[in-house]
């Protein structure tokens, strides 16, 4: 018989977790025909391996390993891609969601007119817990960034845990961004005034084993996120990533120049070449770490990688330069003439990079 609910949990080194997830899944949804589906990012501790043992013992259980992809949201949208149920619940695996609310939430998509239903932290009898202060400021922070700038009206837009409609939010899983780590966020605002939301309150209880995937980055993915959703997906995120690092290059390199040409007293040519080098090698690494962190080269493909990223940004150097000068000769303003090289040169650079240095495994 299909099941009725499918659970997506998405996973990275969570293998400590999962057994009793499924047992405490066992337990709270005892007359439901449910399924759990792990998406799991190719952990090095072997979650994949165990989620596919267990799913040989209990038909309850289904694993996908994802491989050469990372991300929260994304592996969330391919387990909603995955599964057939009518209905669909997002939660995590180390134990902070409170599994007793699913049955709650299932009979309240069937007898309400709700087409999602959300766990809540901040309404009435709802609590962080033992969240550590500074990630509650954190997510208090980013709700009233959702709330004032995207108009969301939902009181914990930040929460990883809820239930939904298939049929109510399937349209937009193809307009789905799939950033960072609020997939709740990213369905809310696509979904836009199309879907009415009700919300349930939770206490958020303490990580049974291992630790938080969450770090410094989880921040500008969620502004990134942002600026995708108000542009309307039309410029690709990464791009305003790449953008965003090239600027603190030329940071880099004016820092640079100043210390070898007015400091040391080289010669301006050898200073010129050594902030360019620089400046290049710092883009390279920060572009590794956050614009591509998806597809981060590590060992000898990063000393490859940097050398094609040396190469491609030098062609670009050289196009935005030509350009510049073609327009400027054509009676072009100089600033204009400037400008337009400078945003040519870097979609060259991005477009070879992205196709070269960073290409899709």
């Amino acid at each position: 018989m299909p099941a009725e609910l499918t659970i997506v949990v998405p996973t990275y080194n969570e293998s400590d977790n999962i057994e009793r997830l499924v047992n405490e899944l066992t337990i709270a949804l005892k007359g439901v025909n449910w399924e759990l589906i792990i998406v799991d990012d190719n952990s090095p501790d072997g979650t994949s391996p165990l989620a596919r043992s267990m799913a040989q013992k209990n038909a309850h259980v289904r694993c996908i390993q994802r491989l050469g992809r990372r991300g929260l949201s994304s592996a969330c949208i391919e387990g909603f891609l995955a599964s057939a149920s009518p209905y669909i619940a997002v939660m995590d695996a180390d134990g902070q969601h409170d599994e007793q609310l699913l049955k709650q939430m299932l009979q309240g998509l069937k007898n309400g007119d709700a087409d999602l239903i959300n766990g809540s932290r901040y309404i009435a009898e709802g609590s962080t817990g033992q969240l550590p202060p500074i990630r509650v400021k954190i997510s208090k922070a980013a709700s009233a960034v959702a709330h004032r700038i995207l108009n969301i009206t939902v009181s914990d837009p930040m929460s990883g845990f809820f239930m939904f409609k298939r049929a109510s939010l399937e349209p937009t899983f193809e307009k789905l961004s799939g950033q960072g780590f609020k997939i709740l966020l990213d369905m809310l605002v696509t979904a836009a005034d199309s879907i009415k939301v009700s919300e349930l309150p939770y206490t958020m209880r303490a990580r049974a084993y291992g630790e938080s995937k969450l770090d410094s980055l989880v921040v500008l993915e969620f502004f990134s996120l942002i600026i995708d959703k108000l542009t309307g997906r039309q410029i690709p995120l990464r791009f305003f990533m790449f953008t965003a690092v090239g600027l603190t290059g030329v940071v880099v390199h004016m820092a640079t120049l100043n210390f070898f040409f007015n400091t040391q007293q080289e010669a301006f040519w050898l200073s010129q070449a050594a902030a360019t080098i620089v400046a290049m090698t710092t883009n390279f690494l920060l572009n590794n770490s956050l614009t591509f962190r998806d597809r981060r080269l590590r060992g000898k493909k990063l000393f490859s990688g940097l050398l094609s990223f040396y190469i491609a940004c030098s062609l670009g150097a050289a196009i935005n330069i030509e350009i510049a000068a073609s327009l400027y000769e054509y009676n072009v303003p100089w600033a204009i003439a400037g400008i337009s090289g400078a945003a040519i040169g870097a979609v060259w650079n991005y477009a070879m990079t992205t196709n070269f240095t960073w290409k899709k495994k």
